[in-house]
């Protein structure tokens, strides 16, 4: 584990960029850039576009480490190349520390949640992770209900790959999302904290995770998370939630900054001029920098 970059991502000021959607989101990233389907007939050349799209938003000025503390890439985004170099090596030189989304998606709905899908080459993922200068990953559950077996197990299946994550030398970034429209998301956000304090009081003093969660419905109710010493930082997924909302009701959670995608990138246009294009991630990267950094207490 790199020394330095632990440190800017415990201790750094600003936010991390989630640009990870993987095979089943991209159509709907690439129709929100511009690129509609009729523009690529095959997978590859829909990768392509996409990469295409995210090399825009990494080598933009604006996309600065001075503000962005590190970015989630997909597996095909951490195997290709930004100028010359691979994805994580070119955002570790700009000051950006990468993260990689492992997951291979979502299961079927079973007790009021979708836990991931099974993930038997996960090993020779995170070697290859490793290879690629990956200081950690990230995975996503989800949680719809308030059914407590259903949580529990979502709980113990993250923690069960973050230790095998943890032993390959990479931080894991755990992410038992709540549906930001669950009935009783306040309640399931109270259960979901105890079950992740269970948890975590059950690592080794050198096991240390990240955790990604939905904005909480009740203030500050991941402080006891946020204060943890196995958890290196807490982020907040948008989930939905509009930029503007997503930064309000952000902006008054000490302690918990942002990892937001389409709240992050859904202004930005293919057809943009570079000065247009730069001027409005500019504007996107300080208002989710200034809901992180700058709360209202």
């Amino acid at each position: 584990m790199n020394k330095e970059q632990l440190d800017k991502v415990k201790n750094g000021k600003g936010f991390i960029a989630a640009l990870d959607q993987s095979g089943g989101s991209t159509p709907k990233a690439l129709k929100d850039y511009g690129v509609t389907e009729d523009q690529y007939s095959s997978e590859d050349e829909m990768f392509k576009l996409v990469h295409d799209m995210r090399t825009r938003i990494v080598s933009s000025p604006a996309f600065s480490s001075e503000k962005i503390i590190g970015a989630i890439l997909f597996e095909q985004t951490m195997d290709r190349e930004v100028d010359g170099k691979h994805t994580g090596d070119f955002l570790a030189d700009k000051g950006v520390v990468p993260f990689l989304k492992v997951d291979k998606g979502l299961a079927e709905e079973k007790d009021g949640v979708q836990l991931m899908k099974p993930m038997p080459d996960l090993d020779d993922l995170l070697r290859r992770a490793n290879e690629h200068k990956i200081f950690g990953t990230k995975m996503r559950s989800n949680i719809l209900e308030l059914n407590k077996a259903g949580i529990d197990s979502v709980v113990k299946q993250q923690f069960e790959v973050a230790k095998q994550i943890i032993a390959a030398g990479l931080v894991p970034i755990i992410e038992p999302e709540v549906n930001i429209n669950a009935e009783e998301k306040a309640e399931i956000e109270s259960y979901l904290t105890d079950a992740i304090l269970e948890e975590l009081n059950k690592l080794d003093e050198d096991q240390l995770v990240m955790l990604k969660l939905s904005i909480p419905t009740n203030v500050n109710q991941f402080q006891s998370l946020i204060n943890h010493p196995n958890v290196v930082r807490v982020v907040a997924l948008s989930g939905g939630y509009s930029r503007e909302h997503a930064n309000e009701v952000l902006k008054q959670n000490e302690g918990l900054i942002a990892s937001f995608s389409r709240a992050l990138i859904n202004d930005l246009n293919v057809n943009q001029s570079e000065e247009e294009f730069d001027k409005i991630l500019a504007e996107t990267v300080d208002s989710i920098y200034d809901a992180s950094v700058n709360k209202n207490l």
